[in-house]
């Protein structure tokens, strides 16, 4: 085996792009990351560098897809990666609505990493990747926050 390659995991997710329906698929992530304990994510992934990156379809081809032409990354029901994000626990967490460029609007919720004071809606639009974590009653998301038309809170009623 070559020194260069490295242990390889799918992980099952579906891609909404700016057209087409929904890609089935999966991701190809490292078995170990280089920046944090465990294997890489998604996440990781995506917010590595700009440009393409593959991804196998569910019939088995596999295809490179630009990261900015990306709106979102629905990743498969049994993935769970934004808790094992560092300080996720400690994260304020709001509960919002996003509009898509696509149209489409989602609601969950959105960990906040920033001090307390500065831990505002604003303040998530500001900072972080292109790629951040929305977390659904469906499962988490990855949305492309260049395709963020609309962020808005929720406040419980």
């Amino acid at each position: 085996m070559s020194e260069f390659r490295f242990e390889k995991i799918r992980v099952p997710a579906e891609l909404t792009l700016p057209t087409g329906p929904p890609v089935a698929g999966a991701f190809f992530v490292a078995g170990t990351a280089s920046d944090h304990d465990g294997p890489e994510r998604v996440g990781d992934l995506l917010n590595a560098e700009p440009g393409f990156f593959p991804f196998q379809r569910a019939d088995g081809s596999t295809v490179l897809y630009n990261r900015a032409h990306v709106v979102l990354a629905a990743l498969g029901p049994q993935t769970r990666e934004a808790a094992t994000d560092p300080g996720y626990s400690v994260a304020k967490k709001l509960d919002v609505t996003v509009t898509l460029s696509t149209g489409t609007v989602l609601t969950g919720a959105v960990p906040v990493y920033r001090p307390r004071g500065r831990d505002r809606l604003s303040d998530y639009a500001q900072a972080g990747g292109p790629f951040r974590y929305l977390v659904t009653a469906a499962g988490e998301v990855l949305v492309n926050a260049a395709h963020i038309v609309e962020l808005k809170e929720r406040h419980a009623t």
